[in-house]
C-alpha cells in the first residue's frame, strides 16, 4: 500500500478544513410551512412541552433532542500527540469524533471546547448535561480525567472518557482475538503495558475485570505496568504522588517485579503500548514468550513499527493507525457504546456494558487472522452489533430507562408533533 507523506496530509487537512469552515452543521428535523407550524414549533404552543418537562424531567428524554445528542467535552489539555494546546485549538478534533458519532450512529453530537482545566470543570460540565443524553469526555490530561469522570458519575446520563474505555474495550476485543489467532489462553496471559496515563490505566482495570464477574471473564494472568521511569511496584519510591498509578501497583505484579521496560518484557506473552514513539526495541520483542503480541498503540509514531515487531518474531502486531493492519483504535467502540447506551436511555455506563461491547466487536469477526484481528472502523454494522450488545447489558444492570425510540429523519412538522 502505497502511504502518503504525512506532510502531504497536513497541508490537504488544513485547505479542507478552510474550505467547510469545519465538519459539522445544524440541521431541522421539521419544515415549518406557515403560522400554525410556527405555533406548534415554538410560541405559544412549546410552553405546554416545558410545563409537562418541568413537572417530569424524565419527559426531556421523549420531547427534546436529548435522547439523541452527546456533548463531547475537552479542556484540550493533551489533544492527540500535540499535548496541552487548549480548548481553541482543540476544535477540529472534537468536530472530527462529532462526524464519525453522526456517520457511523446516527447520533447529534456537538464540541463543548473548554479555554482550559480548572477546578470548578467537573461542575461546569454537570450544568450543561440537561441537554445531553450522555457526555464523551475527550483529550483531557491524566491524572484530571480520572477525577473528572468520578465527579460525573451519578448524574443520571452516561459519562465515559473515550481515551481510557473507548480504548480498553478495543484493546480487550483485540487481544481476545488475537488469543484465538496465537492459540494462547487469555487467562495465561503475561501483559506488559507500556504507559501509565488514561488509556494504560483503563487498559489494566479492565484486563484485570476489576468490578466484574470473573467466573464469566477470568482474568489474564499477570500484568505489569510501566511509565517513564521503569515497572511499577508498591514500593517504587515516589509512587504515592499518585493514587492512580499507586492502586494500579497495589492490583498488579503480583510478584513485584523491578527495573525498567526491557527488564518487564522478557518472556512476557503481551506488549500493549500506550506510550510514545520508538521506545519498543525488537532486542525487546526478541526477549518476549514464543509468538507474541505486540500492540503499539501510540500515534503517528508507534512504540516499534510493525515490521520490525514481525521481524522480531511477533506473531501478532497491531497499531492505532489505519494505514497499517490491525488498526486498534477507540473509534471502533464509543459510537456503538454510546448508540447502545441512547437506545435504553441509559443512566450510566457500567462494567458489563463495556464488557459486553468488547466480546460484540471481538465476535464481529468470525474467523480472526494474524493481519485481521478486528473489523474496520468505518463498518457501520460493527456499531450496530456493539450497540445491540450494550443496550441489553444495560438492561441486565439496572441502567436502562424505558422509552420508545425516536426517529430522527426530517418530516413535516404536523406529522412529526402528531407521534408524542
Amino acid at each position: 500500500m502505497t502511504r502518503p507523506k504525512r506532510e502531504t496530509i497536513y497541508a490537504e487537512s488544513v485547505a479542507f478544513h478552510e474550505k467547510y469552515h469545519g465538519k459539522i452543521g445544524i440541521h431541522s428535523k421539521v419544515r415549518i410551512k406557515n403560522r400554525h407550524d410556527l405555533s406548534l414549533a415554538y410560541t405559544p404552543g412549546v410552553g405546554a412541552v416545558s410545563k409537562a418537562i418541568a413537572n417530569d424531567k424524565e419527559l426531556a428524554w421523549k420531547y427534546t433532542i436529548k435522547a439523541n445528542t452527546i456533548a463531547i467535552v475537552t479542556d484540550g489539555s493533551r489533544v492527540l500527540s500535540l499535548g496541552n494546546i487548549g480548548g481553541c485549538a482543540a476544535i477540529p478534533a472534537m468536530e472530527g469524533k462529532a462526524l464519525l458519532f453522526k456517520k457511523l450512529a446516527g447520533i447529534d453530537a456537538f464540541p463543548i471546547c473548554f479555554a482550559k482545566s480548572h477546578p470548578g470543570l467537573a461542575e461546569d460540565i454537570k450544568n450543561i448535561a440537561p441537554v445531553f443524553g450522555g457526555i464523551a469526555l475527550e483529550d483531557i490530561a491524566a491524572p484530571r480525567c480520572f477525577e473528572i469522570e468520578e465527579a460525573l458519575q451519578g448524574i443520571g446520563i452516561p459519562v465515559m472518557h473515550d481515551d481510557q474505555h473507548g480504548t480498553a474495550v478495543v484493546v480487550l476485543a483485540a487481544l481476545l482475538n488475537a488469543c484465538r489467532v496465537t492459540k494462547k489462553q487469555f487467562a495465561d496471559l503475561n501483559v506488559v503495558i507500556c504507559g501509565a496515563g488514561a488509556a494504560g490505566v483503563a487498559i489494566t482495570r479492565m484486563l484485570r475485570h476489576i468490578g466484574y464477574d470473573p467466573k464469566l471473564f477470568p482474568a489474564v494472568n499477570d500484568i505489569i505496568v510501566c511509565d517513564r521511569h521503569g515497572i511499577l511496584h508498591r514500593d517504587r519510591e515516589g509512587l504515592y504522588a499518585n493514587k492512580y498509578k499507586f492502586i494500579i501497583a497495589d492490583e498488579t505484579n503480583r510478584h513485584a517485579r523491578t527495573g525498567t521496560l526491557a527488564d518487564a518484557l522478557e518472556g512476557a506473552d503481551v506488549c500493549i503500548g500506550v506510550s510514545g514513539p520508538g521506545i519498543v526495541t525488537p532486542a525487546m520483542v526478541r526477549s518476549m514468550a514464543d509468538d507474541p503480541i505486540v500492540f503499539a498503540l501510540a500515534s503517528p509514531v508507534p512504540e516499534i513499527l510493525p515490521r520490525d515487531a514481525l521481524l522480531s518474531g511477533a506473531a501478532v502486531v497491531g497499531t492505532a493507525r489505519s494505514d497499517y493492519p490491525n488498526q486498534i483504535n477507540y473509534a471502533l467502540a464509543f459510537p456503538g457504546i454510546f448508540r447502545g447506551a441512547l437506545d435504553v436511555c441509559a443512566t450510566r455506563i457500567s462494567d458489563e456494558m463495556k464488557y459486553a461491547a468488547a466480546h460484540a466487536l471481538a465476535g464481529y469477526v468470525k474467523r480472526p487472522k494474524r493481519d485481521r484481528i478486528l473489523p474496520k472502523v468505518l463498518n457501520r454494522d460493527v456499531v450496530k452489533a456493539v450497540a445491540g450488545a450494550v443496550s441489553e447489558a444495560a438492561k441486565k444492570s439496572g441502567c436502562a430507562r424505558v422509552f420508545e425510540k425516536r426517529e430522527s429523519r426530517s418530516v413535516p412538522l404536523k406529522k412529526a408533533a402528531s407521534r408524542f
